[in-house]
C-alpha cells in the first residue's frame, strides 16, 4: 500500500491522522535532524498499520515534510 504523509516534527505528542484515503497527517515529537523524525514515523506508522518496521519505507520526500511511504503487508 502506498500513503502520502505530512509529518509534522517537534509536535507534542506522536499521533496518526488519517485525512483522506491514503493520505494521513502524523505529528512526532522528534526534531527533523539527522533522520530522527523519519525514523520515528516508521516507529509509528509500523504500530498504527500492525506491521514491522522493515515493512514502512519512506520512498519520497525523506528530506520534506511531504513523503511518499510504502506499506508492505
Amino acid at each position: 500500500m502506498r500513503i502520502y504523509a505530512k509529518v509534522i516534527s517537534r509536535s507534542s505528542k506522536n499521533e496518526v491522522t488519517e485525512v483522506a484515503k491514503n493520505e494521513y497527517k502524523i505529528k512526532v515529537t522528534a526534531p527533523p535532524v539527522d533522520g530522527e523524525a523519519n525514523q520515528m514515523v516508521i516507529k509509528i506508522l509500523s504500530k498504527h498499520f500492525d506491521v514491522s518496521k522493515s515493512s514502512v519505507n519512506i520512498i519520497g520526500g525523506k528530506s520534506a515534510k511531504i513523503k511518499i511511504i510504502d506499506i508492505l503487508e
